[in-house]
């Protein structure tokens, strides 16, 4: 499926780049703004946390090869849309380097650790061996950390440098070199000495520093690899292999060879391979892992089934529909790799941070190292070198990077496990600022599958005939109100006849031909435009609509026939789903084409106190920029196909029950279950990861903030330093886990 989807996404001019020798925001926003400034890239996404870029450019004007290769001139590596198995494999041995790199250093590293033991007065009840104390023996266990364990931080220097950019392989590289180099110094300077034992040297700074960096960066990349847990989890739900009917026997295949058109047996208790509709047989399915509702769905002939939902009880026969990277699973897990791998405008903020933070840093570490050296201590290099290396580490700027992209990873990976599917970053971050919430009434509140209540026929009337010409009129609709009456006729054993011709008014009914016959149905207006008095229906009218029913007046040549009443009854949700949307302190609205007594029956029902009634499709849009206007950011909830161009203009477009192309296309956040209890829920995730996300900036830059001055002040010694770093690091990746365990 990988693989389908990747061919889809060359031929829009879409790629997905696995880069490798990141460390830092840094060298992300190097990246990101060197794609942005190759010639034919629309727009490049550079993601930290994922490893990723997502390219969007133009394939006459720049290939793959040409995106690749700058990518390399910028001294990183880049690896074209590797499948989830390649990425793994990758992460897999990435994390194996670290933590062998990150053994050798520590096994150099400790007999440095017990010599620094050794220098302090409070720890002279530690033994030292006289070895450990040698600056040859030293030398000799620190030089291949600095300069073998450690080359990668000087070819990340190096690479930064040529780009004439910094990043935190260049404070580390200046830090540890420092402390290496000085005390190389020291160790020749003290070789005529004959105890050059008790020199005070600081081989230890840098080879400490190594090690706690790279015990860092081991355990965020186990962590990021948590971070990806979502996309796993979609992943794992796909069937492997379908049993297919070729040449009339049945056949285990790959899921791979599937092909529209194939008849699929699905036993009980088995996945369900593909996208497809139910040709034989009866069940109840699963569908909770894709749609969040936990009671099976009732399957029979002709009703549709997804891919990697599970068949309970019965066996049933499937002709495929969609495969591969067409499946409604495959849809999901694009949406989530586009989401994950997107930036929410928050970002912005640490991005504009790390790219002038480390020529700061230096900046500060140099004047640091001045100021102890001529003010507070003169003629102390030691002391002052010590404290600049303290000011270059304790300010790697890893925290700042990793801050925003872990929570909108674990955000929305968390958000798709309950069928709530973010298009992206930005609408993530937007979701949680809405200030009102338009809800479409059919579909949205209500089931969407009315039903026929009542026919109430005119003076010189038969109900039954009524019933028969308004069936047979409304057989060439595809309305829902059309469907209710039409099987109401039907349940009754009605004969409809053919309709001779056909002319369906948007907003106000239809007008057919039948048996020579002009019938009309639909509103009054409808009625008003054709000429036809049905002064003598309003008072029934009223009361049937008051009860919530949408009534359809009947014509039959210019004269008033009867009407039929429809209910379409609310969700047994909605009336919950509102109160939570009002315990969030939105301003919730009801929109609908339905008449304005209907409506506000309905909205009473579910404690909707703001109606707008007899709202042509084109005219939502219109009253979504009229609350905009009123200075409220807001949000329009419908199904995704009729409502698409009031889902484009509202803040945050809502598709509510549907896994379809075009909701996914028209709306930013797609339900994939049919409740409405999905809205208040979206939005609570929303809130959640926003705040996960200004916690992690928030501790990221109190982190720098403190740390810089504490560490010129001389309070913090070099491998605290390193020590804290780390930590922050990891604190912030563990941080944004949290939402993953989120429960909504």
């Amino acid at each position: 499926m990988e693989k389908a989807l990747d061919r889809e996404s060359d031929s829009n001019g879409q790629t997905v780049l696995q880069i490798t020798g990141m460390t830092c925001a840094a060298c992300a926003n190097r990246i990101e703004k060197g794609l942005n400034r190759l010639s034919g890239v629309d727009q490049a996404n550079v993601n930290l946390a994922l490893e990723t870029a997502q390219v969007r450019f133009e394939p006459a004007e720049v290939t793959l090869e040409q995106i690749v290769a700058k990518v390399s001139q910028l001294g990183y590596g880049a690896i074209v849309k590797p499948t989830e198995q390649e990425s793994e494999d990758i992460r897999s041995r990435e994390i194996h380097k670290q933590r062998n790199k990150l053994i050798v250093s520590a096994l150099l590293s400790f007999p440095l650790l017990w010599a620094m033991a050794g220098h302090f007065s409070f720890t002279t009840w530690i033994w030292t061996p006289d070895l450990f104390m040698n600056p040859w023996f030293q030398f000799v266990l620190a030089t291949p950390v600095q300069f073998v364990i450690g080359w990668g931080f000087y070819v990340g220097a190096y690479k930064a440098l040529r780009n004439r950019s910094a990043n935190m392989d260049v404070l580390v590289a200046l830090g540890t070199s420092a402390a290496y180099f000085y005390s190389l110094y020291l160790s020749l300077k003290a070789l005529p000495m004959s105890h050059g034992h008790t020199i005070e040297l600081y081989y230890e700074t840098s080879s400490i520093l190594i090690t706690l960096i790279l015990m860092g960066k081991w355990f965020e990349a186990l962590a990021k690899g948590r971070s990806s847990q979502a996309i796993k989890t979609l992943m794992g739900l796909q069937a492997k292999t379908a049993l297919v009917i070729r040449d009339g026997e049945e056949v285990l295949v790959p899921i791979e060879t599937v092909v529209p058109g194939d008849i699929l047996i699905v036993k009980p208790g088995e996945k369900i391979p593909v996208d497809g509709f139910v040709i034989g047989g009866a069940s109840a399915v699963d569908e909770s892992m894709l749609t969040g509702e936990s009671i099976p769905a009732e399957k029979k002939e002709g009703d549709p089934v997804i891919g990697a939902t599970v068949n309970k009880h019965g066996m049933l026969r499937i002709e495929a529909a969609k495969v591969g990277s067409e499946t409604a699973l495959a849809q999901i897990i694009r949406v989530v790799e586009e989401a994950q791998g997107s930036k929410a405008p928050i970002q912005r903020v640490a991005d504009v941070i790390s790219g002038i933070f480390v020529p700061i840093v230096v900046g500060i570490a140099l004047v640091t190292f001045l100021a102890w050296l001529f003010l507070v201590e003169p003629g102390s290099f030691a002391g002052a070198l010590e404290k600049a290396i303290a000011v270059l580490v304790i300010a790697c700027p890893c925290a700042l990077g990793l801050a925003t992209p872990t929570s909108i990873m674990a955000g929305s990976g968390r958000a798709a496990e309950y069928g709530i599917l973010f298009k992206g970053g930005e609408h993530l971050e937007a979701a949680q600022g809405i200030q009102a919430i338009v809800l479409d009434k059919t579909g949205t509140i209500t089931r969407g599958q009315p039903e026929l209540r009542e026919v109430v026929p005119a003076a010189g009337w038969d109900e039954t005939e009524v019933l028969r010409l308004v069936g047979a009129a409304e057989r060439g609709s595809e309305h829902p109100l059309a469907d209710a009456i039409v099987a109401g006729a039907r349940a009754r054993a009605l004969a409809l006849p053919e309709a001779s011709a056909f002319e369906a008014v948007p907003g106000h009914g239809i007008a057919t031909v039948i048996e020579d016959r002009r019938v009309l149905a639909g509103t009054r207006r409808l009625m008003a435009r054709e000429g036809v008095d049905v002064t003598a229906a309003l008072t029934e009218m009223a009361a049937l609509e008051a009860a919530g029913n949408t009534v359809l007046l009947v014509a039959v040549d210019g004269v008033y026939a009867g009407m039929v009443a429809v209910r379409d009854n609310v969700k047994d949700t909605s009336q919950a789903a509102v109160a939570r949307l009002k315990e969030l302190g939105l301003h919730v609205v009801m929109i609908t084409g339905d008449n304005e007594r209907t409506a506000k029956a309905i909205a009473a029902e579910v404690g909707i106190d703001e109606v707008l009634a007899e709202v042509l499709p084109e005219g939502k849009a219109a009253e979504v920029k009229k609350l905009q206007s009123r200075g409220m950011k807001v949000a329009m909830v419908g199904d995704g196909i009729n409502d698409a161009p009031a889902l484009a203009v509202a803040d945050v477009g809502i598709a509510i029950g549907t896994g379809t192309d075009v909701a996914m296309e028209a709306a930013d956040v797609t339900l994939m279950r049919g409740d409405l209890q999905g809205v208040p829920d979206a939005i609570a995730m929303s809130k959640k990861t926003m705040g996960n996300i200004k916690q992690n900036l928030f501790w990221a830059l109190a982190y720098n903030t403190i740390g810089i001055p504490i560490a010129a002040a001389g309070f913090l010694a070099p491998w605290l330093a390193g020590a804290a770093m780390a930590f922050s690091s990891v604190s912030v990746v563990l941080n944004a886990l949290r939402l993953q365990r989120v429960k909504l």
